[in-house]
């Protein structure tokens, strides 16, 4: 009896986990609903803004020797010397979502292996939520900064602090590049980590850096735009084939530039958090769907189990009662 006391024990605590998993699992679909709505709403615009931002590099001469230039625009070597990179990790603040939070550290870490490492940079990370500091734990790299991650984005000015940290200090010297490590939302099943770089917006680094989200939650490579302005501004040859956009700055160019620039940076950096936290929710969602569907499947073991343990014991005894009876009647 006592055994199967135990196993009863276990079937209601099994249940009430499984209760728990369900309700952390719907409050997460409506987050994630709502999380949805604003990374569409803003994906348009977001992509519209950083195209803005390419054709200015481009008109302003970030791969030419035109006349035009602004800080924001300039490569690292003539710029400044020394090799440091920041990294923007958005994470989350809260676990129980799954490999949401290993997978955008990992992929962080990936790409400094392979870009950074190989040009001797040292590297430092701001963090957004909580689990971001694992990359301390795990990495052993340094945190400048680390903010919290509401669980609903409601405002532009939460990602502010971080956009002028990282822009402060790139005009400042003590940063040579700026990334953004975040996890692109493609849909409810399927969140891709993606690294990409922000300062100095340069339109001939690589894909690995410049991937965004494109229409209907599908990714854009962008790698077809990126080797046609290689061609019409990095190699001499094929130039004749599309003309350069031009563009009239009024009142001047370092005025609208030292205002434009910074916003767009920050529109991305506000995409870039809708995009981790509708992603974050999603895992989670499917975390939760998934640990309820375990429960469950527990919970039908454990019957099983406990209705065979049941039917064995009944058996048991029935079995010394008759035997009982018959030494009796002898």
């Amino acid at each position: 009896m006592a055994n199967l006391k135990t196993i009863k024990t276990r079937i209601r605590s099994v249940g009430s986990t499984r209760k728990i998993t369900k309700a952390m699992e719907m409050i997460a679909a409506t987050k994630m609903r709502r999380a949805i709505e604003a990374v569409l709403a803003t994906r348009t615009y977001a992509n519209l803004s950083w195209e803005t931002l390419l054709n200015i590099a481009e008109a302003v001469g970030a791969c030419s020797d035109e006349k035009l230039s602004h800080p924001l625009l300039e490569t690292p070597d003539s710029l400044h010397s020394a090799k440091k990179t920041l990294i923007i990790l958005i994470a989350s603040n809260r676990g129980l979502c799954g490999g949401f939070n290993t997978a955008v550290m990992k992929k962080a870490h990936e790409s400094i292996l392979k870009y950074e490492k190989k040009e001797g940079r040292e590297v430092t990370f701001i963090v957004v939520g909580e689990k971001g500091k694992d990359m301390y734990t795990h990495y052993g790299y340094d945190i400048t900064a680390a903010f919290p991650k509401e669980d609903s984005v409601s405002s532009f000015e939460e990602i502010r602090p971080v956009a002028r940290i990282a822009t402060d200090g790139f005009l400042a010297g003590d940063y040579d590049k700026v990334l953004v490590a975040y996890t692109d939302f493609i849909n409810a099943g399927t969140q891709t980590p993606r690294v990409k770089q922000l300062l100095p917006v340069d339109i001939c680094t690589e894909d690995e850096y410049l991937g965004i989200a494109g229409k209907g939650g599908k990714l854009e490579t962008r790698r077809a735009f990126i080797e046609e302005k290689r061609q019409r501004h990095c190699k001499k040859e094929g130039e004749t084939s599309l003309s350069p956009i031009a563009y009239l700055f009024e009142p001047n160019s370092e005025h609208v530039l030292s205002n434009l620039i910074p916003r767009l940076i920050d529109i991305q950096l506000y995409q870039a958090l809708l995009e981790s936290n509708a992603s974050e929710h999603s895992a989670r969602m499917n975390a939760m769907h998934a640990a309820t569907d375990a429960a469950g499947e527990m919970v039908e073991e454990l019957t099983l189990f406990y209705n065979k343990q049941r039917q064995a014991t009944i058996t048991a005894e029935i079995s010394e009662i008759a035997a009982g009876a018959n030494a009796l009647s002898e």
